[in-house]
């Protein structure tokens, strides 16, 4: 029953598939979201402050409890070249485009805060999926072993066959659900500190899997894997009383355990593999400022990916298995404002911009994590339907502005003066766009009036 009831839970609160800033959400619940994500310094609702800044959670002096759903939808595409002579002499260039085809994902984020108006001591817990990322994209039909071959006509290489030194069907899938248990501590009427110990769960499951040996036959599928990790997050929140705030916090790197393998050839045979992902370290930092009607907010983060097992390693290994994504650090910005001159209707607008950690030389690398967006756009509103029940609600629309590029390249054409075996006169890319719809319902037991 234990067994049965964690299942659940794991598949309810961490079904994310695609992630907005690389594989970091850039928000949690509908109200974060709808600010770009931005709450480090201006805490509007729990799950925002919970993700980002565990002490401005002691902004909140009653009971609340929060639970947000959504559905996320993208449209990644994967394109590559490859350049005349490339199949064989004579043969011409062939280039192509292949779409993705998983549909839309559940994002779900679950948040409880305690707070009393009289104590300095405010808790919480929060149960939200804050990473994920996942590709679907289909074998080529149009590849030099079809009957029907046309290397005019649309013709995808890196989705040929692995017998055609393609990649096949691509497909990815990995989640993160992070748990986590807040303690936010009043120093004063104006500074607050607080501490997140955090708990992590996470699944990756890869086709092809390039973390694996290949054989004869070429790279194996594997099951999905499972791993836990441990870290934390500490947090400063000020609160100038007149409207200005401002706030930083560091959520540590989540150390995991190793993913373990079990991989299925193309050629029935098996293999084991192990490969370490950790969550990258994130330094927040805030400014806010409310006034009659309005709320602002303006968040700065770094996402440390160069020291990150999984994400700081590059290249190819000597058995020809991929040694880690090569990620750069992010910079990531986030703006929000809110309008609540409306009775019981505030509304707001967001916007994200994220870099891009994809170096080009690397991008080959990646094609299994392409969510990379870097303009995000976002409208939402609450509406007061009690004393103690409000209805949020998001729309998120995002782009890549542009795609990821870089050459092909492959382990069988490393040299002193190539170390990656870039294939000269080739490309791959790919980008995509989201969209999000998201709704979110609030309960506040024994509502109180909130603070000057």
């Amino acid at each position: 029953m234990k067994n049965t009831f964690l299942k659940l839970f794991t598949l309810l609160f961490s079904t994310i598939l695609f992630a907005q800033a690389g594989h970091i959400m850039q928000g949690v619940g509908a109200v974060n979201m709808s600010m770009g994500g931005a709450s480090t310094a201006q805490p509007l609702d729990i799950s925002g402050a919970l993700q980002w800044n565990p002490a401005s959670i002691s902004t909140f002096d009653s009971k609340i409890m929060k639970l947000d759903i959504g559905l996320f939808f993208s449209s990644p595409t994967l394109s590559s070249f490859l350049p005349a002579d490339m199949l064989g002499p004579g043969a011409p260039p062939v280039s192509g485009i292949t779409e993705d085809d998983r549909g839309a994902s559940p994002m779900p984020a679950f948040a409880i805060v305690w707070g009393k108006e009289d104590s300095k001591h405010t808790f919480g817990a929060s149960a939200f999926g804050i990473s994920g990322f996942g590709v679907t994209f289909p074998e080529e039909a149009n590849n030099p072993f079809s009957g029907t071959f046309n290397p005019a006509t649309n013709s995808n290489p890196i989705n040929y066959p692995q017998a055609a030194n393609g990649f096949g069907h691509i497909e990815s899938d990995y989640l993160l659900l992070q748990i986590g248990f807040t303690w936010a501590y009043e120093l004063s009427d104006k500074f607050s500190v607080g501490i997140e110990p955090t708990f992590n769960y996470a699944a990756l499951e890869l086709a092809p899997n390039p973390t694996a040996n290949p054989n004869a036959a070429g790279y194996p599928k594997s099951n999905k894997a499972t791993a836990t990790g441990v870290g934390a997050q500490i947090g400063l929140f000020y609160d100038s009383g007149n409207g200005f705030k401002a706030g930083a916090s560091y959520k540590t790197p989540q150390s995991f355990s190793d993913f373990e393998f079990e991989n299925t050839h193309l050629d029935a045979s098996e293999s084991t593999n192990n490969f370490n992902m950790d969550y990258p370290a994130i330094l927040s930092f805030g400014l806010g400022y409310s006034k009659k009607d309005f709320d602002l907010a303006l968040d700065y983060r770094m996402v440390d990916y160069e020291n990150t097992d999984g994400f700081a390693e590059s290249g190819w290994t000597p058995t020809a298995s991929v040694a880690g994504f090569g990620w750069q650090n992010m910079n990531i910005l986030s703006a929000g404002i809110q309008y609540k001159g409306i009775d019981k209707l505030p509304l707001r607008v967001g916007y994200t911009y994220s870099s891009n950690p994809i170096k080009d030389e690397l991008a080959f690398f990646s094609v299994s994590a392409t969510a990379v967006i870097e303009n995000a756009y976002q409208f939402g509103l609450s509406y007061e339907l009690s004393d103690n029940f409000t209805l949020d609600a998001v729309y998120h629309h995002g782009s890549s502005n542009g795609a990821t590029s870089g050459q092909l390249l492959s382990p069988l054409a490393i040299t002193p003066s190539n170390p990656l075996g870039a294939l000269p006169g080739t490309s791959v890319s790919y980008e995509m766009t989201t969209d999000l719809i998201m709704f979110g319902l609030s309960y506040t037991f024994n509502k109180k009036e909130a603070k000057d």
